[in-house]
């Protein structure tokens, strides 16, 4: 079986794909025996689908899925988890902001934990942004009485039984922690390097993403006083 599956929705990531698998490639590389790579186009309108192909036909541990048209991080999200298979599924961004170097920070922990999410602490972003996140965090904890620092943060390292206990509405992947801790699974925050973007732009507005995040929260919320855990003895 496949020991890691790395996933990656892209969306018009164009200037970033080559220096994308090249970083993915290189840090993996010795470290895992067995590993894929799993990017999911979603709808892209530049030229990442035909980047992405060339990349599959010179390398069979790309695995390139692509959308008719856009429909959105989570969904990307959840087709790769759904087409992957490995025991490990790291999940990480296309914009070259995460670093695939950091999942073996976070490696050392999944042998005793089902889920590691990423903490960016010194976050690269705009100040704005920076300070969205940080009230986006507060007010999604808020709501759904978790205490996750970044549960947006891209980089996220998990187990498959995780993932297979994933059912992912639209808009659910700022909700990764809170979710697999509901689904009975283990989760711990470990801190991840956070680069600047050098090129391209970001394709989620401040505004947007809160008003959507503070919405899907009360969804979150209400789920997690509604959730029915049990376990079977013997």
């Amino acid at each position: 079986m496949t020991r890691l599956s790395v996933v990656a929705p892209v969306y018009n990531e164009e200037e970033n794909i080559h220096d994308l698998y090249l970083s993915i490639t290189d840090a993996l590389k010795g470290r895992i025996d067995s590993y894929e790579i799993v990017l999911v186009n979603d709808g892209s309108r530049d030229r990442s689908a035909v980047l992405l192909d060339e990349i599959a036909q010179m390398d069979q541990a790309v695995k390139v899925i692509h959308f008719d048209k856009n429909y959105g991080q989570t969904a990307a999200i959840w087709a790769g988890l759904k087409n992957s298979k490995g025991e490990l599924i790291a999940l990480m961004d296309s914009d070259l902001q995460t670093d695939p170097r950091d999942i073996f920070r976070l490696m050392p922990f999944i042998e005793r934990i089902d889920f590691v999410n990423g903490k960016r602490v010194k976050y690269k972003d705009a100040r704005v942004k920076k300070m969205a996140s940080r009230i986006g965090n507060g007010v999604r904890n808020w709501i759904t009485g978790d205490s996750i620092y970044d549960t947006a943060c891209p980089m996220k390292l998990f187990t498959r039984e995780v993932a297979d206990s994933f059912y992912l509405y639209n808009g659910m992947h700022r909700f990764l922690p809170t979710m697999a801790k509901m689904n009975g699974f283990s989760v711990i925050e470990v801190s991840v390097t956070h680069h600047e973007r050098q090129r391209g732009v970001s394709k989620y507005g401040v505004l947007a993403c809160a008003c959507v995040g503070f919405m899907d929260a009360i969804v979150i919320g209400w789920l997690k006083k509604r959730g029915n855990l049990y376990r079977i003895k013997g």
